[in-house]
């Protein structure tokens, strides 16, 4: 089992607040607890005396599953909260709902929430420690740290790797999480996509930026392909789905045609033919099943190393 040591935060509210060192210890404690979730027996004790309560305000599947494998591992008592079944809905707020629930006796909270910095507010107002599940176009920061170490998997290094973030990075806090973790690794970031779906900050982060798809993915060791955020857009920011696959969708064509085999990543869900092919998305270059099992071994790294703090 890793040493018990903690982060140099108290919570997990963004990648923004993470030393390198931090990044690495999570990295080194995710790996034995991968090791740990391949046994036939998949738990162990650490957590065995606290109580986690997963609060989401918005829909999740994946993150909201692994968050809870990764409870469960590490043997913590876990509280569900679902904001479309409780008392949001009757006009209770943010703060006295999460009040009531560390009345409970509650000890740690992973929270996502359709306001940016939502987390952050609680952090300044309780005592539990805070892990941010995803907050609005915000940060999602556990993401970006299972992203980074399924890459350091197959590469064993991140120092001058060449990573490009395909797809709608305007509204997308997985790809602001990326940027922050993969400079901080020392990776060359490329983000590419329409115009109109990359924000106009975005170079001021120390990335390039591209429009032409196949010579992006001529550039680089990885593409971490991101779905279009129908949901969060209000306004049309192209002429239709059909339109976007043809000019940015990432097809096999495609890699046949590149000098060198690549990396095909996709935080997920996948919206197949619009902006990845199946026959991408399943081929030999792809590790998104990889990424969905490291995001149990990572987050059990998180929640470890924060109970360490207590």
């Amino acid at each position: 089992m890793p040493q018990a040591t903690s982060l140099s935060v108290p919570h997990l509210l963004g990648i923004k607040d993470l030393t390198r060192e931090d990044i690495e210890l999570i990295f080194d404690t995710a790996a034995t607890f991968k090791e740990v979730i391949n046994r036939p027996i998949k738990k162990v004790p650490s957590l065995r005396d606290l109580t986690v309560a997963n609060l989401f305000f918005e829909d999740s599947t994946r993150t909201r599953i692994s968050f809870e494998l990764a409870e469960k591992r590490l043997s913590a008592d876990v509280v569900n909260f679902s904001a479309s079944s409780s008392s949001v809905k009757k006009g209770e707020t943010l703060l006295d709902t999460v009040n009531n629930i560390l009345s409970m006796k509650v000890d740690m909270i992973v929270m996502r929430h359709p306001a940016p910095g939502a987390p952050h507010f609680l952090s300044n107002r309780i005592k539990a420690n805070i892990i941010n599940a995803g907050d609005g176009t915000h940060e999602h920061p556990t993401q970006a740290l299972l992203d980074a170490y399924s890459m350091r998997e197959h590469f064993g290094d991140l120092e001058g790797k060449k990573v490009a973030i395909f797809g709608d990075i305007l509204h997308s806090r997985v790809a602001l999480s990326n940027i922050f973790c993969l400079k901080k690794l020392g990776a060359a970031v490329k983000v590419c996509g329409p115009p109109t779906l990359l924000p106009k900050y975005i170079a001021s982060l120390g990335v390039e930026v591209e429009h032409d798809v196949e010579k992006t993915l001529q550039w680089c060791d990885v593409a971490n392909i991101l779905r279009i955020q129908l949901e969060r857009q209000d306004i049309r920011y192209f002429p239709s789905l059909r339109e976007y696959a043809l000019y940015f969708g990432i097809n096999k064509a495609m890699l046949d045609r590149l000098p060198k085999p690549i990396l095909i990543m996709h935080p997920g869900p996948i919206n197949r033919g619009v902006e990845i092919t199946s026959d991408v998305a399943d081929s030999e270059h792809s590790i998104i099943l990889q990424q969905v099992e490291n995001g149990v071994a990572v987050r059990m790294a998180v929640l470890y190393l924060l109970a360490g703090a207590r």
